[in-house]
């Protein structure tokens, strides 16, 4: 249980540096976040399907298959759903949030908003993670969404401040997005801890959660300034580097 409040902390905690990087360079080039993210993008979508996906097949029995495919299809049909409701940060970026000086508060706040809703499936798929009793690949899972995290903090410090928003409160609402990630860390440790007859359902649906968000929101926001190329790159260099460190620590 420590080591799984330790990692929601730092997973939740990642948010919370990337918002420190923002302040400190407030101008970050698109191309530097766009290459942060596709490495980010390509650690979690080796720890989906490696941590997460294939496991699911494995507890799921004789029926392993099947249950998966469904996981998969729930936990992005959930996240799609979320996206109707709250855009997220790809689509929000592309309005007017990315023109500082036409940023309203009221658009920032549901910029932030958004991150904090879309952070609380993320933390679920860290919890699952654990839930799964292999703790290397429970904090592989926990790694690829803390670095999914930095950049996005660093997005976050830029638009609130140019709204008029105080630095101290702009760094109070980047520490509540991080502690939604927490939260739901710990929700969904409990909830496969508890229910372990529910665990390849919910191992496929967090894995379909994140391979979600890299389709949708990672790979279009890290191809959408001119970095298409160094940006398939990182994300190949990260799936390679958690590949190499899932073979090494089987």
């Amino acid at each position: 249980m420590e080591m799984v409040l330790l990692t929601a902390l730092g997973v939740g905690g990642a948010t919370v540096i990337g918002s420190v990087i923002g302040f400190v360079f407030k101008k970050i080039s698109h191309k530097f976040s766009d290459i942060v993210l596709s490495f980010a993008a390509g650690v979690m979508l080796a720890a989906a399907v490696l941590g997460l996906v294939l496991p699911s097949i494995e507890y799921g029995g004789k029926f392993g298959l099947l249950i998966t495919v469904a996981g998969i299809f729930a936990g992005a049909l959930c996240l799609n759903l979320v996206d109707k409701l709250v855009p997220h940060l790809h689509k929000l970026m592309g309005a007017d949030i990315e023109n500082h000086k036409n940023s309203s508060l009221s658009k920032v706040l549901l910029f932030v908003t958004a991150i904090a809703i879309h952070n609380l499936p993320e933390g679920i798929a860290a919890g699952v993670g654990f839930g799964s009793g292999d703790v290397s690949q429970a904090m592989i899972i926990a790694g690829g969404i803390a670095l999914q995290n930095i950049p996005e903090g660093m997005v976050i410090i830029g638009p609130m401040l140019a709204a008029g928003v105080t630095p101290k409160k702009t760094f109070l609402c980047a520490m509540v997005t991080g502690l939604v990630e927490v939260v739901g860390t710990l929700i969904g440790y409990f909830a496969v801890s508890i229910a372990s007859a529910i665990l390849p359902f919910a191992l496929a649906f967090a894995g379909g959660t994140m391979l979600y968000v890299i389709s949708d929101e990672m790979i279009p926001e890290t191809h959408a300034h001119g970095s298409e190329r160094g940006a398939t790159y990182a994300l190949l260099v990260g799936f390679c580097i958690m590949l190499i460190t899932d073979v090494l620590l089987g």
